[in-house]
């Protein structure tokens, strides 16, 4: 599919079944007001003990109906892999399963580059680095209390070019992973919607060489235009809420809706080669 055509179909996909969007808005309202009272509750608990019992079962229920929602959007990617027309219809326990399974492919997703990143970091001494320039600073400050201050400028400016390099050489490095692995996760969701099996969508290898397949090129495209469209309509209601604030009560349908625009995009990318 070009990809002018597929972004168009994307984006209309949403509007197709309103009822199915609405049970997920509904879904996405229910998530946040238990975690953020979970969250309060539980915080209470220090006061209040039962609040430690009420604030984590809040919590582990929105974690539950969350576990829903991500695999109902599975299910939405595997339309686009289908190439159907027809907005899916929640199949709770199924879309339970898929959405545990996909939480646990953005936790290897995400640990992957963290460790790499955690030994880069190390290697380059940042906590070190760290403590030199703290050590100095405060040996300054103590001499200076004490009327001894001999101004050791060299120490202190090579302690600081030290943690200069090596925060910018691991943010570097962070920062080059983690666009890598949110594409790797990308097709992730994609292979776990194609073929159901979790092993496949945690083979990182192959997850790579389906990005060779469709297109290196196509694939940074898509996305990059999905990022766009969600931020220029973003940007849009933003403005748009600043003069009329009542409106932003408009996110509420927005958001959900720009997620399944998304996820169908990643969908409808990946039938070029399911």
């Amino acid at each position: 599919m070009e990809v002018i055509d597929l972004i168009k179909d994307a984006f209309l996909f949403p509007s197709k079944n309103v009822k199915v969007l609405l049970i997920y808005i509904i879904l996405a309202i229910l998530v946040g007001g238990l975690s953020t009272t979970g969250i309060l509750t539980y915080a209470l608990g220090f006061v209040v003990p039962e609040g430690f019992l009420w604030g984590g079962l809040a919590v582990v229920i929105a974690m539950v109906i969350g576990w829903v929602m991500s695999g109902y959007l599975i299910s939405v990617i595997k339309s686009g892999i289908d190439l159907d027309d027809e907005v899916p219809e929640f199949v709770w326990w199924d879309n339970f399963i898929t959405g545990f399974d996909n939480f646990i492919v953005s936790i290897v997703y995400f640990i992957i580059p963290a460790f790499i990143v955690a030994v880069v970091g190390y290697a380059t001494n940042i906590y070190g680095n760290i403590m030199t320039v703290a050590m100095a600073i405060v040996a300054e400050a103590q001499g200076a209390y004490l009327g001894t201050s001999v101004i050791a400028y060299d120490a202190i400016a090579q302690a600081m070019v030290n943690l200069v390099f090596a925060l910018a050489t691991t943010l570097t490095v962070a920062v080059v992973l983690f666009v890598i692995f949110s594409f790797l996760q990308t097709m992730a969701e994609a292979r776990l919607a194609n073929t159901g099996s979790l092993s496949e969508a945690l083979n990182v290898f192959e997850a790579a060489k389906d990005i060779k397949r469709i297109g290196i090129a196509k694939v940074i495209i898509v996305i990059l235009l999905i990022f766009v469209v969600v931020a220029v309509i973003e940007m849009v209601l933003s403005a748009v809420y600043s003069y009329v604030p009542f409106l932003s009560i408009l996110s509420v349908i927005v958001g959900p809706y720009l997620v399944f625009f998304a996820q169908r995009a990643v969908g409808l990318l990946y039938s070029d080669i399911a």
